[in-house]
């Protein structure tokens, strides 16, 4: 049995971050106090905490000529699920880092990928694999297995 993550970050402010991940990701809202909230995020603990100094833009590296947060998190759905999430986030229109797109189209690796932040500057990526066997697979593995093909 997979036993989620905790992941606690920093937001500047609860009520706007609560609204965030529940009406716009679904997330379901668990404890909170007027200065932390935790969160069902996919099956996992998502605690944020009330801390405005530490709510900031971070930099990013260009990866397949597209901006991408260094520091981010998120999660990998089954592939219908995030073309599903995709499709809400856009009639939510939600301002995208990196717009949803696939990388590797037809070839092993063939990944969705799309980012985002959310009201304090934590970036979310949500991913999926065309194949979720090759989560793992390091470069090389997957170059063995086109050499095959």
């Amino acid at each position: 049995m997979l036993m989620p993550f905790h992941l606690a970050i920093a937001v500047a402010d609860l009520e706007v971050t609560k609204k965030f991940y529940t009406d716009v990701l679904g997330s379901k809202e668990g404890r909170s106090t007027h200065k932390w909230c935790d969160f069902n995020f996919f099956g996992h603990q998502l605690t944020t905490h009330l801390s405005p100094s530490e709510v900031k833009q971070v930099d990013s590296n260009i990866v397949d000529g597209a901006p991408l947060p260094v520091r981010h998190f998120g999660i990998v759905l089954s592939w219908d699920n995030w073309h599903d999430l995709k499709d809400r986030l856009e009639k939510k229109s939600i301002s995208f880092i990196t717009d949803p797109h696939i990388r590797f189209k037809g070839q092993v690796g063939e990944q969705a990928t799309m980012f985002f932040y959310d009201p304090s500057y934590n970036a979310i990526e949500f991913k999926s694999f065309k194949r979720f066997s090759q989560l793992f697979e390091s470069f090389d593995k997957l170059k063995n297995i086109m050499d095959r093909k």
